[in-house]
């Protein structure tokens, strides 16, 4: 994830945002609604990972469990702990739908870290159709749950009559706001952490290059390695915060009286 180059007199240009660029992937410059890119092959990984996690994990199942088998079982306890808590008993049927949305975030955003790769859930793109599908199913079961009562969820029955429909309006819209949070938060994150990577990767060759480059890039590279550490706390903090909006949302959804 480094490019640092020198032209001429310009000095040094490198341009963070180009990893975020969707590639054909096997040549042409042309992306079609088909193509396959860098977005498809590091999505496929990401299923291929999560996959192969749950395979070895559950392959050999014993009461002392080895590494690969505590992996999977914290996921998946840490995750149904979660629907449990925040969304309730009820909501459990969702469980396997919002543990592939948690493993699906958390692998796009750690593979993201490996050099040379693609992160997909940088892209709104991704991230907005993974709120859309949240926002959809939260709505349907809604409505199908409770019928029109389920409209009782932006009627605020405990404030004072005038301020009701106020609020019911702010409802509405913090209702609709919703899915744009909710992906905008994931792919911001996602891409200001790697974007800021990139630019401090770029100052560090700069001691091939001038006297200065004997303080720049000592600096340059302590700065990557915290950087670095925090996307990897970010990664993880990110798609634990999709998961418990998105069990947030299941609980209204179920719940809806205020």
């Amino acid at each position: 994830m480094t490019v640092a180059t020198e032209a001429g007199s310009e000095g040094l240009v490198f341009h963070p945002m180009d990893q975020f660029i969707v590639k054909p992937l096997f040549g042409g410059d042309t992306v079609g609604m088909f193509t396959i890119t860098n977005a498809t092959l590091w999505m496929a990984l990401t299923v291929l990972a999560i996959t192969a996690m749950f395979v070895l994990g559950t392959r050999g199942r014993a009461i002392i469990p080895s590494r690969a088998q505590s992996v999977a079982e914290l996921g998946y306890g840490f995750i149904h702990k979660m629907v449990e808590d925040v969304a309730g008993k009820d909501a459990l049927k969702f469980f396997p739908y919002i543990m592939t949305l948690f493993l699906f975030i958390v692998f796009s955003n750690f593979l993201g870290l490996l050099p040379k790769s693609f992160t997909t859930t940088s892209h709104i793109a991704v991230t907005a159709v993974l709120a859309m599908l949240v926002f959809l199913t939260v709505t349907i079961v809604g409505f199908v749950k409770h019928g029109a009562g389920f409209l009782s969820l932006f009627w605020v029955s405990s404030a004072p009559l005038p301020l009701r429909p106020v609020l019911a309006v702010i409802e509405v819209i913090s209702y609709f706001v919703r899915p744009v949070s909710h992906s905008i938060r994931l792919a911001g994150n996602m891409m200001a952490g790697h974007a800021v990577i990139k630019v401090f990767a770029a100052f560090a060759p700069l001691v091939l290059m001038s006297g200065i480059g004997i303080l720049v890039t000592p600096l340059s590279i302590i700065a990557i390695v915290a950087m670095y550490g925090l996307e990897i706390l970010v990664s993880f903090i990110q798609a634990y915060v999709f998961t418990i909006l998105t069990c947030v949302y299941l609980r209204d959804a179920l719940h809806p009286h205020h």
